[in-house]
């Protein structure tokens, strides 16, 4: 069975007024402290946090694994980790897209970043977005270009589904998903052609890079990618979600699209050749209305509802949960997400009866840590 690990984004924010806090150094200094302390005799942990591009996030990844419910109890684990060492530092963690209310973000320090603050300027500087990734195993290059030619349609899927950034610098952005757009500001972000095989994959971005507007493999930024640091392929589309049943669903959904897409590959049925500029607009639509308004099918790239759409993505992998042993998950948590919404709407009714932005941000801080919606 294929193993899955998922990246996942936190904002740090006051827990007074939700403003998000530029103290993920000192957030990783607790984590180092914490690891270092483990019983005697023992030898320190090593903990899973990284600092990001902004100083008012914080990232975590899980070990791979094969189980969903054991994905389940790493995500419950680091977040709970990520709270323990952010309230060390006089913060919340909250598991948000963007955050609700204005900010001015505080570029990390290091070269890699400085370079980034260079070359990509304003963009760089507005840039605070959490996302979450979730990584599938691949047996070698050649099979996580088949499916990375193979899911392409279904991912704006994914990003309605975990839409959860409906606000942006104080005002409600009138999109389910703000992230996806920001994001897609840099250069190498976005849906991508069909490449056909591993050599034009690795062909097409040895030719990015030799252009010098990207640093390394890690900034080729597509919606899915082979990974730069391990043997899978990451899909990168969606936001980070707040519950943490959430980015499971998501997990269990993606690893059923990679399989899927695996065995047609290994039975000789090509890609859809869908353009990338039908993709463009299919994300576009997945990011404005969340599931809250039309998307587009992925199999006829005409409007349907998110209801449809999402049962259409689930009718396309169901033979690999079942398989996978995830079918069960898999249908409940859609009936859950499609009957009490996303993370945007949870978002924008908490601005109706809590009456703040920063209501809304230290609200969603409970709820990253276990708190029921």
């Amino acid at each position: 069975m294929r193993s899955v690990g998922v990246e996942e984004e936190l904002l740090l924010v006051d827990a007074r007024s939700g403003e998000p806090l530029a103290l993920s150094g000192a957030v990783l200094a607790a984590a180092d402290r914490s690891a270092g302390q483990g019983p005697e005799g023992d030898e320190p942990q090593e903990h899973t946090f990284e600092k990001e591009l902004q100083e008012e996030q914080l990232e975590f990844a899980t070990k791979p694994v094969t189980e969903m419910g054991e994905l389940l109890e790493e995500i419950t684990r680091w977040r709970a980790e990520a709270a323990r060492h952010a309230a060390s530092a006089g913060a919340l963690v909250a598991a948000l897209g963007t955050s609700p209310l204005p900010v001015r973000p505080s570029l990390s320090t290091g070269m890699r970043y400085e370079w980034v603050g260079e070359q990509f300027g304003l963009t760089a500087q507005e840039l605070l977005t959490c996302g979450c990734h979730v990584h599938v195993a691949v047996e070698s290059d050649e099979e996580g270009v088949a499916v990375l030619d193979r899911i392409r349609p279904w991912l704006p899927v994914l990003t309605a589904m975990s839409a959860n950034s409906p606000f942006w610098q104080g005002e409600d952005s009138g999109y389910g998903s703000y992230r996806s757009r920001v994001w897609n500001r840099l250069p190498s972000a976005g849906p991508t052609d069909v490449f056909g095989s591993a050599d034009r994959y690795h062909e097409h971005v040895r030719a990015m890079l030799d252009t010098g507007v990207l640093r390394d493999r890690g900034m080729v930024y597509f919606d899915a990618r082979l990974s730069a640091a391990y043997p899978t392929v990451e899909v990168r589309v969606a936001d980070v979600c707040l519950e943490a049943w959430t980015p499971v669903l998501l997990a269990a959904l993606v690893r059923g699209l990679v399989e899927t897409a695996a065995r047609a590959w290994r039975d000789g049925q090509p890609p859809a050749r869908i353009g990338t500029g039908l993709l463009r607009l299919a994300a576009w639509r997945a990011g404005r209305s969340g599931l809250d308004g039309p998307l587009i099918d992925p199999a006829t790239m005409r409007e349907t509802s998110p209801a449809e759409a999402v049962e259409a993505l689930y009718a396309h992998v169901r033979e690999a949960l079942a398989d996978h042993g995830d079918d069960e998950r898999v249908r409940e948590g859609i009936a859950r997400l499609l009957e009490h919404g996303n993370g945007a709407r949870v978002q924008r009714g908490l601005l109706r009866t809590r009456g703040t932005l920063g209501a809304v941000a230290t609200r969603c801080a409970e709820i990253t840590a276990g708190a029921a919606v």
